[in-house]
Protein backbone atom coordinates (compact mmCIF):
# COMPACT_ATOMS: atom_id res chain seq x y z
CA UNK A 1 0.00 0.00 0.00
CA UNK A 2 0.82 3.52 -0.70
CA UNK A 3 3.03 4.79 2.22
CA UNK A 4 1.05 6.61 5.01
CA UNK A 5 2.53 8.06 7.93
CA UNK A 6 -0.37 8.36 10.79
CA UNK A 7 0.63 11.59 12.48
CA UNK A 8 -2.05 14.17 12.32
CA UNK A 9 -0.95 17.16 14.12
CA UNK A 10 -3.58 19.09 16.41
CA UNK A 11 -6.04 21.31 14.04
CA UNK A 12 -6.22 18.86 11.50
CA UNK A 13 -9.68 17.52 12.42
CA UNK A 14 -10.63 13.95 13.97
CA UNK A 15 -11.49 10.67 12.85
CA UNK A 16 -13.36 9.89 10.16
CA UNK A 17 -17.12 8.39 10.98
CA UNK A 18 -16.13 4.94 9.14
CA UNK A 19 -15.70 3.89 12.99
CA UNK A 20 -18.03 4.52 16.10
CA UNK A 21 -21.11 4.40 16.75
CA UNK A 22 -23.77 5.18 14.39
CA UNK A 23 -26.57 8.23 14.17
CA UNK A 24 -29.50 6.08 13.09
CA UNK A 25 -33.25 6.85 12.34
CA UNK A 26 -35.45 6.50 15.85
CA UNK A 27 -36.27 3.07 16.35
CA UNK A 28 -33.36 1.37 15.14
CA UNK A 29 -30.98 -0.36 17.21
CA UNK A 30 -27.57 -0.16 15.62
CA UNK A 31 -25.77 -1.97 18.39
CA UNK A 32 -27.75 -5.11 16.69
CA UNK A 33 -27.26 -3.83 13.20
CA UNK A 34 -30.01 -5.75 12.29
CA UNK A 35 -28.02 -8.98 11.52
CA UNK A 36 -29.05 -12.18 13.27
CA UNK A 37 -25.88 -13.24 14.09
CA UNK A 38 -22.03 -12.29 13.26
CA UNK A 39 -20.15 -14.82 14.88
CA UNK A 40 -18.91 -15.86 11.09
CA UNK A 41 -17.88 -12.81 10.98
CA UNK A 42 -14.58 -12.08 12.11
CA UNK A 43 -13.14 -9.13 14.22
CA UNK A 44 -9.73 -8.05 15.82
CA UNK A 45 -7.96 -9.54 18.65
CA UNK A 46 -7.74 -8.89 22.12
CA UNK A 47 -11.56 -7.62 22.20
CA UNK A 48 -11.90 -5.75 25.57
CA UNK A 49 -15.52 -6.11 27.41
CA UNK A 50 -17.49 -2.70 26.75
CA UNK A 51 -14.60 -0.89 25.34
CA UNK A 52 -14.24 -3.28 22.08
CA UNK A 53 -11.67 -3.37 19.65
CA UNK A 54 -9.35 -0.34 21.35
CA UNK A 55 -6.42 -1.55 21.50
CA UNK A 56 -3.77 0.05 18.71
CA UNK A 57 -6.76 2.14 17.16
CA UNK A 58 -5.83 5.82 16.39
CA UNK A 59 -9.14 7.69 16.49
CA UNK A 60 -8.27 10.48 14.18
CA UNK A 61 -6.99 8.06 11.37
CA UNK A 62 -9.78 4.95 11.56
CA UNK A 63 -10.04 4.52 8.01
CA UNK A 64 -6.42 3.97 7.74
CA UNK A 65 -6.42 1.79 10.61
CA UNK A 66 -9.59 -0.28 8.95
CA UNK A 67 -7.42 -0.88 6.15
CA UNK A 68 -4.83 -1.92 7.86
CA UNK A 69 -6.78 -4.44 9.75
CA UNK A 70 -8.93 -5.14 6.58
CA UNK A 71 -5.76 -6.52 5.36
CA UNK A 72 -4.92 -8.57 8.35
CA UNK A 73 -8.92 -10.13 8.77
CA UNK A 74 -10.08 -10.05 4.74
CA UNK A 75 -12.96 -9.06 2.56
CA UNK A 76 -15.55 -8.89 5.40
CA UNK A 77 -15.11 -8.39 8.72
CA UNK A 78 -16.14 -6.27 12.02
CA UNK A 79 -15.28 -3.71 14.73
CA UNK A 80 -16.76 -3.02 18.00
CA UNK A 81 -16.54 0.16 20.18
CA UNK A 82 -18.70 1.08 23.40
CA UNK A 83 -21.09 -1.64 22.81
CA UNK A 84 -21.87 -0.68 18.82
CA UNK A 85 -20.66 -2.76 16.09
CA UNK A 86 -19.93 -2.13 12.44
CA UNK A 87 -19.60 -4.53 9.89
CA UNK A 88 -17.12 -3.71 7.00
CA UNK A 89 -17.17 -5.09 3.04
CA UNK A 90 -13.95 -4.49 0.99
CA UNK A 91 -13.97 -7.83 -1.20
CA UNK A 92 -15.11 -7.21 -4.92
CA UNK A 93 -17.81 -10.19 -4.86
CA UNK A 94 -19.28 -8.65 -1.14
CA UNK A 95 -18.98 -5.60 -2.70
CA UNK A 96 -20.73 -6.38 -6.20
CA UNK A 97 -23.35 -7.38 -4.17
CA UNK A 98 -23.77 -4.28 -2.27
CA UNK A 99 -24.08 -2.61 -4.90
CA UNK A 100 -27.45 -4.32 -6.23
CA UNK A 101 -30.32 -2.14 -6.09
CA UNK A 102 -32.87 -4.87 -5.86
CA UNK A 103 -31.41 -5.96 -2.81
CA UNK A 104 -29.76 -3.00 -1.06
CA UNK A 105 -30.00 1.17 -0.35
CA UNK A 106 -27.71 3.20 0.55
CA UNK A 107 -27.65 3.76 4.99
CA UNK A 108 -27.56 6.87 6.64
CA UNK A 109 -25.24 6.14 9.68
CA UNK A 110 -21.95 7.17 11.11
CA UNK A 111 -20.77 10.45 10.77
CA UNK A 112 -23.17 11.22 7.80
CA UNK A 113 -25.59 11.35 9.83
CA UNK A 114 -24.38 13.63 12.40
CA UNK A 115 -24.21 16.12 9.81
CA UNK A 116 -28.07 16.14 9.43
CA UNK A 117 -28.16 19.02 12.24
CA UNK A 118 -27.08 21.07 9.40
CA UNK A 119 -28.10 19.13 5.85
CA UNK A 120 -31.21 17.93 7.13
CA UNK A 121 -32.51 16.17 4.27
CA UNK A 122 -30.29 17.46 1.75
CA UNK A 123 -29.43 14.91 -1.06
CA UNK A 124 -26.29 13.66 0.57
CA UNK A 125 -27.95 13.37 4.07
CA UNK A 126 -31.79 12.40 3.30
CA UNK A 127 -32.53 9.32 4.68
CA UNK A 128 -34.15 7.30 1.86
CA UNK A 129 -37.63 7.67 3.34
CA UNK A 130 -37.76 11.17 2.90
CA UNK A 131 -39.75 12.81 0.01
CA UNK A 132 -37.48 15.93 -0.62
CA UNK A 133 -34.16 13.62 -1.81
CA UNK A 134 -36.46 12.64 -5.04
CA UNK A 135 -38.17 15.94 -5.57
CA UNK A 136 -34.69 17.38 -5.39
CA UNK A 137 -32.55 15.12 -7.26
CA UNK A 138 -35.64 15.57 -10.32
CA UNK A 139 -35.22 19.42 -10.31
CA UNK A 140 -31.57 19.51 -10.36
CA UNK A 141 -30.63 16.57 -12.38
CA UNK A 142 -30.97 18.97 -15.40
CA UNK A 143 -28.28 21.00 -13.79
CA UNK A 144 -25.86 18.44 -14.66
CA UNK A 145 -26.68 17.59 -18.23
CA UNK A 146 -24.20 18.61 -20.87
CA UNK A 147 -25.71 21.42 -22.28
CA UNK A 148 -25.16 22.58 -18.07
CA UNK A 149 -21.87 22.06 -17.82
CA UNK A 150 -20.79 23.55 -21.23
CA UNK A 151 -22.24 26.70 -19.48
CA UNK A 152 -20.27 26.21 -16.20
CA UNK A 153 -16.82 25.56 -18.56
CA UNK A 154 -16.20 29.40 -18.98
CA UNK A 155 -16.54 29.77 -15.30
CA UNK A 156 -14.45 27.05 -14.39
CA UNK A 157 -11.78 28.87 -16.77
CA UNK A 158 -12.06 31.90 -15.17
CA UNK A 159 -11.08 30.26 -11.47
CA UNK A 160 -8.60 28.27 -12.55
CA UNK A 161 -6.71 31.57 -14.16
CA UNK A 162 -7.15 33.08 -10.29
CA UNK A 163 -5.29 30.11 -9.50
CA UNK A 164 -2.42 29.94 -11.89
CA UNK A 165 -1.65 33.94 -11.54
CA UNK A 166 -1.10 32.77 -7.90
CA UNK A 167 0.84 29.92 -9.04
CA UNK A 168 2.55 32.16 -11.22
CA UNK A 169 4.00 34.86 -8.87
CA UNK A 170 4.60 31.92 -6.45
CA UNK A 171 6.92 30.55 -9.11
CA UNK A 172 8.86 33.46 -9.89
CA UNK A 173 9.71 33.98 -6.62
CA UNK A 174 10.99 30.78 -6.17
CA UNK A 175 8.11 29.06 -3.47
CA UNK A 176 6.69 26.24 -3.18
CA UNK A 177 3.15 25.98 -3.38
CA UNK A 178 0.58 24.77 -1.21
CA UNK A 179 -1.43 22.25 -3.05
CA UNK A 180 -4.20 21.41 -0.52
CA UNK A 181 -4.93 25.23 0.45
CA UNK A 182 -5.24 26.20 -2.96
CA UNK A 183 -7.32 23.06 -4.30
CA UNK A 184 -9.46 23.70 -1.78
CA UNK A 185 -9.69 27.68 -2.51
CA UNK A 186 -10.17 26.73 -6.37
CA UNK A 187 -13.02 24.34 -5.81
CA UNK A 188 -14.73 26.48 -3.24
CA UNK A 189 -15.07 29.39 -5.35
CA UNK A 190 -15.91 26.95 -8.80
CA UNK A 191 -18.72 25.73 -7.37
CA UNK A 192 -20.05 28.90 -5.54
CA UNK A 193 -19.91 30.60 -8.70
CA UNK A 194 -21.31 28.01 -11.23
CA UNK A 195 -23.67 26.59 -8.80
CA UNK A 196 -25.08 29.71 -6.78
CA UNK A 197 -23.27 33.02 -8.79
CA UNK A 198 -21.17 33.90 -5.26
CA UNK A 199 -18.05 34.81 -5.04
CA UNK A 200 -15.95 34.08 -2.02
CA UNK A 201 -12.98 36.01 -2.79
CA UNK A 202 -10.77 33.13 -1.35
CA UNK A 203 -7.70 33.58 -3.91
CA UNK A 204 -7.67 37.18 -2.09
CA UNK A 205 -7.20 35.84 1.81
CA UNK A 206 -4.09 35.31 3.48
CA UNK A 207 -6.07 32.36 5.56
CA UNK A 208 -9.07 30.22 4.84
CA UNK A 209 -12.18 31.55 4.27
CA UNK A 210 -14.32 31.29 7.52
CA UNK A 211 -17.14 29.51 5.24
CA UNK A 212 -13.97 26.57 5.03
CA UNK A 213 -12.87 27.05 8.83
CA UNK A 214 -16.78 26.21 9.64
CA UNK A 215 -16.79 23.21 7.13
CA UNK A 216 -13.80 21.79 8.63
CA UNK A 217 -15.74 22.47 12.20
CA UNK A 218 -18.75 21.08 11.50
CA UNK A 219 -17.20 17.78 9.55
CA UNK A 220 -14.90 17.26 12.63
CA UNK A 221 -17.38 17.29 14.99
CA UNK A 222 -19.60 14.95 13.50
CA UNK A 223 -16.60 12.50 13.54
CA UNK A 224 -16.06 13.46 17.11
CA UNK A 225 -19.30 12.05 17.93
CA UNK A 226 -18.89 8.64 16.45
CA UNK A 227 -16.42 8.04 18.92
CA UNK A 228 -17.16 9.25 22.03
CA UNK A 229 -19.78 7.25 23.94
CA UNK A 230 -23.51 9.16 23.89
CA UNK A 231 -23.67 8.91 27.71
CA UNK A 232 -20.21 10.62 28.06
CA UNK A 233 -21.06 13.63 25.26
CA UNK A 234 -22.15 15.80 27.60
CA UNK A 235 -19.13 15.83 29.43
CA UNK A 236 -16.26 15.59 26.68
CA UNK A 237 -17.82 17.56 24.18
CA UNK A 238 -19.16 20.65 25.95
CA UNK A 239 -16.77 23.18 24.00
CA UNK A 240 -16.86 21.40 21.16
CA UNK A 241 -20.82 21.43 21.03
CA UNK A 242 -21.13 25.24 21.47
CA UNK A 243 -18.16 25.83 18.83
CA UNK A 244 -20.33 23.46 16.27
CA UNK A 245 -23.31 25.61 16.67
CA UNK A 246 -21.68 28.92 15.85
CA UNK A 247 -19.87 26.88 12.91
CA UNK A 248 -23.73 25.35 11.78
CA UNK A 249 -24.88 29.44 12.15
CA UNK A 250 -22.11 30.42 10.38
CA UNK A 251 -23.21 28.32 7.30
CA UNK A 252 -26.86 28.98 7.47
CA UNK A 253 -26.27 32.79 7.60
CA UNK A 254 -24.30 32.40 4.54
CA UNK A 255 -26.07 30.47 2.47
CA UNK A 256 -29.34 32.53 3.52
CA UNK A 257 -27.55 35.58 2.59
CA UNK A 258 -26.60 33.74 -0.72
CA UNK A 259 -30.57 33.47 -1.78
CA UNK A 260 -31.24 36.57 -0.34
CA UNK A 261 -29.35 37.78 -3.13
CA UNK A 262 -30.42 36.09 -5.88
CA UNK A 263 -34.06 36.88 -4.78
CA UNK A 264 -33.32 40.66 -4.47
CA UNK A 265 -31.50 40.70 -7.92
CA UNK A 266 -35.51 40.06 -9.52
CA UNK A 267 -34.79 35.87 -10.25
CA UNK A 268 -36.32 33.24 -8.44
CA UNK A 269 -39.64 34.73 -8.24
CA UNK A 270 -41.41 31.31 -9.35
CA UNK A 271 -41.59 31.74 -13.11
CA UNK A 272 -41.82 27.84 -13.75
CA UNK A 273 -41.28 26.01 -17.34
CA UNK A 274 -39.87 29.76 -19.15
CA UNK A 275 -37.66 31.03 -15.77
CA UNK A 276 -34.07 31.40 -16.48
CA UNK A 277 -32.83 28.20 -15.10
CA UNK A 278 -28.52 29.10 -15.41
CA UNK A 279 -27.40 27.56 -12.43
CA UNK A 280 -28.29 25.17 -9.63
CA UNK A 281 -29.65 28.17 -7.36
CA UNK A 282 -31.76 29.37 -9.94
CA UNK A 283 -33.19 25.32 -10.68
CA UNK A 284 -34.05 25.69 -6.89
CA UNK A 285 -36.21 28.68 -6.69
CA UNK A 286 -37.71 28.54 -9.68
CA UNK A 287 -38.38 25.15 -10.85
CA UNK A 288 -41.19 22.98 -10.02
CA UNK A 289 -40.90 19.06 -10.49
CA UNK A 290 -41.67 18.22 -14.19
CA UNK A 291 -44.83 15.77 -12.72
CA UNK A 292 -46.08 16.57 -9.32
CA UNK A 293 -45.70 20.11 -9.76
CA UNK A 294 -44.02 19.86 -6.21
CA UNK A 295 -41.36 23.14 -5.48
CA UNK A 296 -38.28 22.88 -2.85
CA UNK A 297 -39.60 24.51 0.02
CA UNK A 298 -37.20 27.23 1.67
CA UNK A 299 -35.33 25.28 4.29
CA UNK A 300 -34.68 22.34 1.94
CA UNK A 301 -33.22 24.85 -0.49
CA UNK A 302 -30.89 25.97 2.35
CA UNK A 303 -29.96 22.25 3.36
CA UNK A 304 -29.21 22.12 -0.64
CA UNK A 305 -27.27 24.29 -0.87
CA UNK A 306 -25.03 23.94 2.00
CA UNK A 307 -24.85 20.13 0.83
CA UNK A 308 -23.45 21.12 -2.78
CA UNK A 309 -21.03 24.23 -1.77
CA UNK A 310 -19.66 21.25 1.08
CA UNK A 311 -19.66 18.03 -0.89
CA UNK A 312 -19.03 19.70 -4.16
CA UNK A 313 -15.37 21.09 -3.50
CA UNK A 314 -14.44 19.05 -0.20
CA UNK A 315 -13.79 15.93 -2.45
CA UNK A 316 -12.85 17.55 -5.53
CA UNK A 317 -10.10 19.36 -3.41
CA UNK A 318 -8.91 15.94 -2.43
CA UNK A 319 -8.46 14.39 -5.55
CA UNK A 320 -6.52 17.05 -7.27
CA UNK A 321 -4.64 17.17 -4.26
CA UNK A 322 -3.72 13.36 -4.48
CA UNK A 323 -2.89 13.52 -8.64
CA UNK A 324 -0.69 16.39 -8.18
CA UNK A 325 1.25 14.53 -5.65
CA UNK A 326 1.53 11.37 -7.75
CA UNK A 327 1.97 13.38 -10.90
CA UNK A 328 5.67 15.00 -9.18
CA UNK A 329 6.54 11.46 -7.60
CA UNK A 330 6.19 9.93 -11.33
CA UNK A 331 7.87 12.45 -14.00
CA UNK A 332 6.97 9.65 -16.62
CA UNK A 333 3.45 10.14 -16.15
CA UNK A 334 3.72 13.33 -16.17
CA UNK A 335 5.63 13.93 -19.22
CA UNK A 336 3.20 11.86 -20.89
CA UNK A 337 0.17 13.63 -20.04
CA UNK A 338 2.04 17.10 -20.28
CA UNK A 339 2.45 15.58 -23.37
CA UNK A 340 -1.16 14.26 -24.00
CA UNK A 341 -2.01 18.10 -23.02
CA UNK A 342 0.31 20.19 -25.44
CA UNK A 343 -1.47 17.50 -28.36
CA UNK A 344 -4.70 17.64 -27.39
CA UNK A 345 -4.77 21.52 -27.26
CA UNK A 346 -2.32 22.68 -29.75
CA UNK A 347 -1.65 26.08 -29.43
CA UNK A 348 -4.59 26.71 -27.77
CA UNK A 349 -3.83 27.67 -23.89
CA UNK A 350 -7.36 27.15 -22.71
CA UNK A 351 -9.49 24.45 -23.58
CA UNK A 352 -12.61 24.19 -25.68
CA UNK A 353 -15.06 22.08 -23.53
CA UNK A 354 -15.00 19.44 -25.86
CA UNK A 355 -11.56 19.39 -25.72
CA UNK A 356 -11.45 18.38 -22.34
CA UNK A 357 -13.24 15.08 -22.84
CA UNK A 358 -9.90 14.25 -24.86
CA UNK A 359 -7.89 14.02 -22.41
CA UNK A 360 -8.29 10.50 -21.59
CA UNK A 361 -4.55 10.08 -20.38
CA UNK A 362 -5.09 12.51 -17.64
CA UNK A 363 -8.18 10.84 -16.99
CA UNK A 364 -6.94 7.87 -15.82
CA UNK A 365 -4.20 9.73 -13.90
CA UNK A 366 -7.09 11.06 -11.90
CA UNK A 367 -9.09 7.88 -11.68
CA UNK A 368 -5.24 6.21 -10.85
CA UNK A 369 -5.33 8.93 -7.86
CA UNK A 370 -9.00 8.45 -6.86
CA UNK A 371 -8.46 4.23 -6.75
CA UNK A 372 -5.41 4.57 -4.50
CA UNK A 373 -6.92 7.63 -2.05
CA UNK A 374 -10.72 7.82 -2.82
CA UNK A 375 -11.69 11.15 -0.98
CA UNK A 376 -15.19 9.82 -0.11
CA UNK A 377 -13.36 6.76 1.44
CA UNK A 378 -16.35 4.76 2.00
CA UNK A 379 -20.28 4.44 2.18
CA UNK A 380 -22.70 2.49 4.07
CA UNK A 381 -25.55 -0.06 2.52
CA UNK A 382 -29.00 -1.70 4.36
CA UNK A 383 -30.44 -4.57 3.70
CA UNK A 384 -34.08 -3.88 1.79
CA UNK A 385 -35.42 -7.43 2.71
CA UNK A 386 -34.14 -10.21 4.19
CA UNK A 387 -31.11 -11.70 2.48
CA UNK A 388 -27.34 -12.99 2.78
CA UNK A 389 -24.73 -11.57 2.16
CA UNK A 390 -21.99 -14.19 0.16
CA UNK A 391 -23.98 -17.06 0.52
CA UNK A 392 -23.05 -17.15 4.17
CA UNK A 393 -24.32 -13.97 6.37
CA UNK A 394 -27.78 -13.66 6.44
CA UNK A 395 -29.44 -9.98 7.02
CA UNK A 396 -32.24 -8.72 8.05
CA UNK A 397 -34.14 -5.70 6.43
CA UNK A 398 -32.11 -2.58 7.78
CA UNK A 399 -28.92 -4.59 8.46
CA UNK A 400 -25.99 -2.29 6.90
CA UNK A 401 -22.44 -3.12 6.32
CA UNK A 402 -19.48 -0.09 5.50
CA UNK A 403 -18.02 -0.08 2.14
CA UNK A 404 -14.39 0.25 2.70
CA UNK A 405 -13.82 1.93 -0.87
CA UNK A 406 -10.13 2.59 0.18
CA UNK A 407 -9.63 -1.65 0.36
CA UNK A 408 -12.18 -2.58 -2.28
CA UNK A 409 -9.91 -0.24 -4.65
CA UNK A 410 -6.69 -2.20 -3.49
CA UNK A 411 -8.36 -5.57 -3.94
CA UNK A 412 -6.10 -8.20 -6.03
CA UNK A 413 -8.68 -10.12 -7.09
CA UNK A 414 -9.66 -7.15 -8.90
CA UNK A 415 -6.66 -5.12 -9.58
CA UNK A 416 -3.58 -7.52 -9.44
CA UNK A 417 -0.80 -8.55 -7.47
CA UNK A 418 0.28 -4.96 -6.97
CA UNK A 419 -3.22 -2.78 -6.30
CA UNK A 420 -0.82 -0.48 -4.33
CA UNK A 421 1.31 0.55 -7.41
CA UNK A 422 -0.02 3.62 -8.82
CA UNK A 423 -0.37 2.93 -12.98
CA UNK A 424 -2.61 5.02 -14.90
CA UNK A 425 -3.18 2.03 -17.73
CA UNK A 426 -5.22 0.49 -15.20
CA UNK A 427 -7.51 2.75 -16.80
CA UNK A 428 -7.31 1.74 -20.31
CA UNK A 429 -10.24 1.38 -22.30
CA UNK A 430 -9.29 -2.70 -22.33
CA UNK A 431 -8.51 -3.22 -18.99
CA UNK A 432 -11.84 -1.70 -17.49
CA UNK A 433 -13.39 -4.33 -19.65
CA UNK A 434 -11.43 -6.83 -18.15
CA UNK A 435 -12.31 -6.26 -14.28
CA UNK A 436 -15.50 -7.31 -13.04
CA UNK A 437 -18.12 -4.46 -12.25
CA UNK A 438 -18.41 -2.36 -9.34
CA UNK A 439 -14.98 -2.46 -8.39
CA UNK A 440 -14.23 1.29 -8.90
CA UNK A 441 -16.23 3.23 -6.33
CA UNK A 442 -14.98 6.76 -5.73
CA UNK A 443 -18.66 8.57 -6.02
CA UNK A 444 -20.64 6.00 -4.43
CA UNK A 445 -23.27 3.37 -5.64
CA UNK A 446 -26.86 3.23 -7.06
CA UNK A 447 -29.63 5.75 -6.72
CA UNK A 448 -27.78 7.85 -3.98
CA UNK A 449 -24.30 7.50 -5.88
CA UNK A 450 -23.15 11.36 -5.96
CA UNK A 451 -25.29 13.55 -8.48
CA UNK A 452 -22.36 16.42 -8.90
CA UNK A 453 -19.95 13.63 -10.11
CA UNK A 454 -19.56 14.88 -14.17
CA UNK A 455 -19.33 18.26 -12.89
CA UNK A 456 -16.42 16.87 -10.31
CA UNK A 457 -14.42 15.03 -13.38
CA UNK A 458 -14.51 17.41 -15.75
CA UNK A 459 -12.94 20.41 -13.29
CA UNK A 460 -10.87 18.24 -12.20
CA UNK A 461 -9.69 17.36 -15.58
CA UNK A 462 -9.58 20.66 -17.01
CA UNK A 463 -7.71 22.10 -13.93
CA UNK A 464 -4.80 19.29 -14.29
CA UNK A 465 -5.13 20.02 -17.75
CA UNK A 466 -3.78 23.93 -17.43
CA UNK A 467 -1.23 22.97 -14.85
CA UNK A 468 0.40 20.09 -16.55
CA UNK A 469 0.29 23.19 -19.54
CA UNK A 470 1.99 25.61 -18.04
CA UNK A 471 4.08 24.28 -15.50
CA UNK A 472 6.79 21.36 -14.52
CA UNK A 473 5.56 19.75 -10.90
CA UNK A 474 8.67 18.75 -8.61
CA UNK A 475 7.99 17.12 -5.35
CA UNK A 476 10.09 17.87 -2.43
CA UNK A 477 12.21 14.65 -1.76
CA UNK A 478 11.72 14.29 2.09
CA UNK A 479 7.89 14.39 2.01
CA UNK A 480 5.96 11.50 2.92
CA UNK A 481 2.79 10.93 2.01
CA UNK A 482 0.24 12.21 4.98
CA UNK A 483 -3.62 11.58 4.62
CA UNK A 484 -6.14 13.63 7.12
CA UNK A 485 -9.31 12.48 8.07
CA UNK A 486 -12.28 14.19 8.04
CA UNK A 487 -15.06 12.93 6.68
CA UNK A 488 -13.06 12.96 3.28
CA UNK A 489 -9.21 12.23 2.95
CA UNK A 490 -6.81 14.57 2.18
CA UNK A 491 -3.05 14.89 1.78
CA UNK A 492 -1.32 16.84 4.37
CA UNK A 493 1.68 19.02 4.09
CA UNK A 494 1.81 18.56 0.37
CA UNK A 495 3.30 21.13 -0.97
CA UNK A 496 5.24 20.97 -4.67
CA UNK A 497 8.15 23.21 -6.50
CA UNK A 498 7.03 24.93 -9.88
CA UNK A 499 9.03 25.52 -13.05
CA UNK A 500 7.19 27.55 -16.05
CA UNK A 501 7.34 25.05 -19.35
CA UNK A 502 8.78 27.17 -22.14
Amino acid sequence: MAQVTQRPTAGDGDADGAVGPAAVPKGFRSAELGWPELRRIPHPPRRLPVLGDVVGVNVRTPVQDSMRIAGQLGPIFRRKGFGKEIVFVWGAELAAELADEARFAKHVGLGVANLRPVAGDGLFTAYNHEPNWQLAHDVLAPGFSRDAMAGYHPLMLDVARQLTARWDAQEAAGESVDVPGDMTKLTLETIARTGFGHDFGSFERSRPHPFVTAMVGTLTHAQRRNVVPPLLTPLLLRGAERRNAAHMAYLNRTVDDVIAARRASGKGEGAGAEARTGDLLDRMLEVAHPETGERLSPENIRRQVITFLVAGHETTSGALSFALHYLARHPDVLARAQAEVDQVWGDADEPAYEQVAKLRYVRRVLDESLRLWPTAPAFAREAKHDTVLGGVHPMRPGAWALVLVAMLHRDPAAWGEHPERFDPDRFEAAAVRSRPPHVFKPFGTGARACIGRQFALHEATLVLGLLLRRYDLHADPGYRLRVVERLTLMPEGLRLGLTRRG
